[in-house]
This record gives structure tokens, sequence and C-alpha cells, in this order.
């Protein structure tokens, strides 16, 4: 951000030297890049007078000419250029100068007659012949009004020898990419007022909002959409004042309108556009998406083909503009244009980015845009759009002014702590002192309520610690004294999460399976590729705001797509057999959280998603079934001391085989599922072999795992065993069959153990036989058969009356 020193100055009083300045606005926060003198190149030129004029003996095109430049004796100059005569003031370069192009101008001769010196054109004083108003097409340029002293230096007569400042202004500070935004910030790093812009508008009658209607279809995009109507528009250059003002900023003069334009963009920050008003179709402004495949050309006369994600200003039949971005060719303003429509609006940086970057276009509005810009600015700079017309004659002003602000923003209010600012900062000030503070940089403090409400031009402030920077920055850095932390030393120590981890990596290990680590950001494509059906909470995942492509637009929300993704790189490899495991997040929209993870809440707009870790484990190969994955999860869940889970079947899930997946059950809560993947999902990713996952939830693992062990001592007194075969229903779990057997075994029961499952030419068809071994065991006693033969039949009955058990012969 550049800012001339003498435009600053005409809004608050500065009276300390450049470097002093500098030195504390950089301390302030508002760091200072450099500080260049506009036409620091340009030296020893200044205002001379003709006062002779004489043909050279040697050559018919070259003249000699005594020059007056308010010294004793006078300079001889000889001059090819055919434009001066007798009594003009012209720029002289002296002996020794530096013009444009760091050429230097030395005393010599021309054709055998000494020359002390050099007429200057605008071009040789770094200026373009366009920017100068009454400068000459080929030639030496001639003084006509407020013709600058005899022998003083010509360049404050250009607008050069500006002090300009260099700032480096961070993103988050939108409000001091312009002049008013740093003068805001000197006045309050001086303790100065701040003096606004006195504004006032002469119109001349009518109404602008008869004249024309502004109708905004998307408020997300566009909060506020204002416009003042200009007629009997005369577009030309620009004043003396106005082109200096721009050229001392970095900026090309180019005619009054854009100028005005151009000035606001830099005084207020504020981009602004205007149309030619009578080739608006109908005289309509309409703030809306842009049709699937809408054609646009800009005002360069390029072609784009839009968006329904892009914004663009409408008339009541085509596009004019691309909001934010970049005018339409179809209503620019040209010399012939009589009538204008300013508009002044406020859109949403993220969506002027995203079409920025899609179509390649950028412009000073966007780049202003993309900082987040307040849109209750939008009014104060139109009125001194307004006035810059008046005050340049470039057109009459229309009574009155659209407005349209659907969105309003408010200011917002942060509480304070005086104590905690103090102590965060290692200072000491009372609070009437830190309100002072907060004034100098126009917060509003109220001491009843211990509060102080925010301007909506300072965006970046929502904290008490945003609070806390204020303060230091204004009270001074270097007035800060350095102190050491006081703190207690303690000892580390690893979470319970943390040691669970730990454990679990073990048994992964002694599983032989080994870990990985996927990427979180996914494409909303591996939905289909899983075969997840489209009512699925699993599809209402959160989008990325500004992703890095559509294959990463999304935070996923299972981790089987990138497990599966790496078994297939493996598998298409050809390695016969593979074992992954990941420890990772999974983030869901709060209302789509299930039971086994924190209670929802609504997400509003800046919310994150709940975040749920899971154990996944993905593996293929000769010894692999579903037998052996259950193994797994039964040996992973004992090796943490995991109370009471069991298994349930679960034929749901649409990604999973049907006859081959069950749920993972810890006192009654869903803990996660395990089994074979849908045939066709292994398809999906080129796996043309069997694969088995699970994926478990970590927390209701972590909420179920007995902390306190205990251990008990050997038995003293033998065990005995039984076997018991059975004819069951080949639709009956065997889970089922234990439960029962549990249940009636009593305390006598010490283990279950399944040892055979049948099913063949001797059991009739829709059955099988199921066999358990049975040990029995008392801890203060040698048990007799009778107690034992008593448990059996118990179990027995229990089994025929719950699973139609029939005992085999």
């Amino acid at each position: 951000m550049n800012v001339p020193m003498s435009w600053l100055k005409q809004y608050v009083d500065i009276d300390v030297d450049t470097k002093t300045f500098v030195d504390a606005m950089t301390m302030s926060g508002s760091k200072v890049e450099a500080v260049e003198e506009s036409g620091k190149n340009i030296t020893k030129v200044v205002a001379g007078k003709i006062v002779n004029v004489e043909g050279h003996p040697d050559a018919d095109r070259l003249r000699v000419m005594q020059v007056d430049i308010g010294a004793e004796e006078k300079l001889q100059i000889v001059t090819a250029a055919a434009n001066v005569q007798l009594g003009d003031v012209v720029p002289v370069a002296l002996d020794g100068a530096t013009l444009a192009g760091d050429l230097k101008i030395k005393t010599g001769k021309l054709r055998g007659v000494v020359s002390q010196g050099m007429f200057c054109s605008v071009e040789e004083l770094g200026f373009a012949e366009e920017d100068i108003e009454d400068a000459p097409h080929d030639g030496v340029y001639v003084f006509l009004k407020d013709i600058p002293a005899l022998g003083s230096d010509v360049k404050p007569y250009f607008g050069l020898g500006e002090e300009v400042v260099e700032y480096e202004i961070t993103s988050n500070r939108a409000d001091c990419f312009s002049i008013l935004g740093i003068a805001r910030e000197a006045a309050a790093t001086f303790n100065k007022s701040f003096k606004f812009p006195e504004i006032t508008v002469e119109e001349v009658g009518g109404n602008a909002e008869e004249m024309a209607s502004v109708t905004i279809h998307n408020a997300d995009l566009c909060p506020r959409y204002a416009a003042r109507i200009i007629k009997n528009v005369k577009v030309g250059p620009s004043p003396k004042w106005l082109k200096e003002r721009l050229t001392s900023a970095g900026l090309r003069p180019i005619n009054n309108i854009v100028d005005i334009t151009n000035y606001m963009l830099l005084e207020f920050g504020q981009p602004m556009h205007a149309f030619d008003y009578d080739k608006l179709a109908g005289h309509e402004i309409h703030v809306r998406n842009a049709k699937p495949e809408e054609k646009f050309v800009t005002l360069f006369g390029d072609e784009v083909t839009l968006d329904e994600s892009m914004l663009v200003i409408a008339d009541a039949e085509k596009a004019v503009a691309l909001g934010g971005v970049m005018g339409g060719d179809n209503s620019k303003v040209t010399e012939e244009t009589t009538t204008i429509l300013f508009e002044c609006a406020n859109f949403n940086g993220y969506n002027i980015r995203q079409t920025s970057k899609k179509l390649n276009l950028r412009s000073d509005s966007s780049t202003k845009y993309t900082k987040g810009l307040d849109p209750n600015n939008i009014t104060l700079a139109l009125e001194r759009a307004a006035q810059l017309i008046n005050m340049t004659g470039a057109g009459e002003v229309v009574s009155g002014k659209i407005d349209v602000y659907p969105r309003k923003r408010e200011m917002i209010t942060i509480p304070y702590d005086v104590e905690w600012i103090n102590q965060f900062l290692g200072i000491n000030l009372s609070e009437d002192e830190m309100l002072r503070l907060f004034e100098r940089v126009e917060f509003i403090p109220n001491t009843g309520n211990k509060t102080v409400t925010i301007p909506t031009f300072r965006s970046d402030v929502t904290m008490m610690a945003d609070l806390a920077e204020e303060v230091a920055r204004l009270y001074g850095y270097d007035k800060i004294e350095p102190t050491l932390e006081r703190a207690e030393p303690t000892r580390g120590y690893k979470t319970f999460e943390q040691t669970t981890c730990d454990e679990i990596y073990k048994v992964m290990s002694m599983y032989g399976i080994y870990g990985a680590m996927t990427y979180s950001f996914e494409s909303p494509k591996v939905f289909d590729k899983l075969c997840i059906k489209a009512e699925s909470p699993l599809r209402n995942a959160m989008r990325i705001t500004n992703p890095l492509g559509e294959d990463f637009s999304i935070m996923r929300t299972t981790t089987l797509n990138g497990l599966l993704t790496s078994l297939s790189t493996n598998y298409n490899r050809r390695n016969p057999e593979a074992a992954l495991y990941e420890i990772g997040k999974v983030y869901i929209k709060p209302e789509v959280v299930g039971e086994a993870s924190t209670d929802p809440k609504y997400l509003g707009e800046n919310e994150l998603p709940q975040e749920v870790k899971k154990i996944t484990v993905g593996q293929y190969g000769k010894n692999v079934d579903f037998f052996s994955m259950k193994g797994f999860v039964e040996g992973l869940m004992e090796a943490l001391h995991v109370e009471k889970f069991e298994f349930s079947r679960n034929s749901e899930l649409e990604y999973m085989h049907p006859g081959r997946t069950a749920n993972l059950i810890i006192n009654g809560k869903n803990a996660g599922f395990f089994g074979e993947i849908h045939p066709q999902v292994a398809k999906n990713y080129d796996l043309d072999t069997r694969v088995y996952v699970a994926e478990l939830d970590l927390e209701t693992i972590l909420n179920h795992i007995n902390k306190n062990l205990s251990f008990k001592a050997l038995p003293k007194y033998p065990a005995t065993t039984r076997d018991i075969a059975m004819l069951v229903s080949s639709e009956t779990l065997v889970g089922d069959l234990e439960k029962v057997i549990k249940q009636r075994g009593g305390k006598l029961l010490e283990s279950v153990e399944l040892f055979d499952v049948y099913q063949g030419e001797q059991i009739e068809a829709g059955m099988k036989s199921v066999a358990y071994k049975l040990v029995f065991r008392a801890e203060d006693r040698t048990l007799v058969d009778e107690e034992i033969q008593k448990a059996m039949k118990k179990i027995l009955n229990g089994l025929e009356m719950n699973c139609g058990a029939k005992l085999r012969d």
C-alpha cells in the first residue's frame, strides 16, 4: 500500500520527521517497507524563461537561445525544438542533471556552439504524453498556467518530489488498504484527531430511485449494493491535482470518470464501477448468479464462459459486469457517454477469489474484495465519489441514491478484563488508561458491563486477546519489560488415550499388521466408489472452503477409502497378501454424529465438524477370512481389557457383504463393524480377491476399558470337563448358544469353548451340529458329580427352551 505523505496529512496532523513517523508506525503494527520520493531520479531541472533566440551559425534546424533561470548569468541552450519561442517558460535540465531513464546532462557543444543544458519534454521527466493535460505531441513542455518561479525546481509542478510511504498490510487488516485507514492508524499511533473528509454533494434534482432499480438475488454473495446516477457527463482529462494524487500513489491517470473510481479505491479502499446508464436494458440492476455456460465479454474484449457459482451484475437482458472482478464491454463508459450509474457494492471475498482464479482475471477491485471489506463504508464512499464529480465538473449528480442492504453488519461487543489484559501483557495499566487506548482506535467502552463495542471496519477484533493486542501496540511494545514466565516444573506423561494407542500398536505388530496414514481430504466420488447409498448420512460431508482441487474437496466421513486405496496399490503390485491399519479421524457434521461419538450440536458458519477417531484395519491374503478378522477383533478387545463385548450380525451396510459382516457391541453400544467388503466395492478398487476390514470407534472402546485390573490366585482345586454336542437350526448363531450356556452355567462354569460345527451326511437338512467343551470348577472345594450333573441339566434345558437345541445321541 503506497501512501503519499501529503495526502495522509490531509486527515491527520503529523508534526514529526519522516524517520520518527515510520518507526512509530512500524512499532504500532503498520509495518513500513520503504520510503520513496516520487521523481527521485529527476535532479537539477528548473524553470527557465527564453529571453533571446538566434539561429545556429552552422545548422538550419538548430537554434541558440539565452535562458533566464533567476541567476545573474543567462544560460545558453542549443535546441532543435520547434515548438518553443521567445518568452516561453520551460523545464531546463542543468549541467549535471539526471532525467528519466538515467539520462545524464552535461555542458557540451552542438555543431561548434556551447550548450549549457537541455530543454525537457514530459517523457524526459518520466511521464507519458497523455499523463500531462497540455503536453505537446512531440516537443518541449511549455508552462502555460500556474507558471513556477524562474530557477525553481519543477518537480512540485508535476507532482514529483512527494514522499511516499510503502506499507506491508497483513490480510486481516482490510481497513488499512486505504489512505483513510492508514490515516486512522496514524492518528491512533500519535494520539491525534482523525479528520474524516467533509462530504457535501450538490444535487440537481430528479430522483435516482425512479430512474433505476436494484435487486439482489443472492444476499450471501452481495450483502449490499448502492448506486448514484450522474447526468450530463463530460468524459475528459482530470484536473491537475487529481492526476498528481494518483501519480504519486503509483496509478496512471486515464480520464475523469475512471480517475474518480481509482481515487476512491485509494482513499476509501472501496472499489467502484461506472456503467453507461443508457446501455442498461430497462435501467435495471440485478445482482444474480451466472447462468450455466453464460458468455461474457470483459472491458478488454476477452470472452469468458461463466458457471453458476459466479456472481454477475446484469440488466434486464444480459450480464454487464462480473461482480467485484471486472466490468463488461457492453456497458463501459466512452467519450459518447452522457449518463452514468455509479456502482458501490460489497461482495463475498471468497466468491470473488474463486471467480478470479477460475477465469484467470485479476483486477485491483477483486484484490480488495478478497480482503473482506466493510459494507457500512459503502454509502460514505458513494457520497465522496459524487462530491468528486462536483469538484471536477465531470457531470451533474441526480438527487437521491439507491441503497439495497439485506444483510446488515452490526457492531459486536467484547468483554474486557483489565486484570487479565495486564497479566497477559506483563504491564500495569489502570482501567482509565486502558479505556483511553481503546478510544484512540474508535472502540466504544462501556464501563457498566465491562464491554467494548467494536466498529464494523475492524473485523479482525473478535476476542479479548485482540483487545490485548490493541493495548500492547498503542502502549508501546518497547515499553513492555521482558519478564521470565513463572511456572512450576511438571513431569511429562502420556494420556490414557495415548497409552491405549501404544497397546494397540503392539497388538497390531503381534498380528503382523502394518501402520498406514491416509488423506483426510477426499473426493465426493468416493461415496459412489464405496457404493454408499444416496440417503446415507456418510454422504453429508464437510466441504473444504478453499480446496486444492475436486479430489480434495471434502473431509472424510469414513476411513475405508484410504485403506482400500492402499490395499489396491499393494494388490496391483502383485503383493500376495497385505494387512494395514490406521488410527485416524473422520469428520462428521454434528447433526449426523452417531451414538458412539459426542452429543450433536448445531453447526454454525464458523464451527468445525465433530472429529471421531477410528481404528481401521484392512487385509487380504491366503489365510484371511471372516473368522480370522473376528479373532483379531476379539484378541484386540481382550488385550485392551475391554469389558462386556460381544458380536451381532449386520446385514444392513450396503458396502459390506451381507452374510459376512458383524457388529462389535460393547456394553450394549455399537462400537463398529468388521467383515468382508462387498464384492462390487472390491471390484471398484480393482481388488480381485476377498478383502476384510474392521472400522471400530476408539472413544467407545476407551470408555469401556477396565482400568482397575485385579489378579486371582492359582486355583487350588481341580477342574471337571464336560463335552456336549447338540443339533440346532443352521440359522442359529453360536453366539446365542454361548450366551445361554454362560447364563445357565452360573458361578461353577469357568469357561466355554466351541470345538466343532458340522453339517453333512448324518445331519438332517436345515440343521447343524455344534459341540462345546465346558469347564467347571469351584474356588473352595472339589466338585462332586452331582453338582456338575445339576449344572449340565440346567444348561441343556435352557438351550432347548431358548434355542431349540437337542442333545445328539
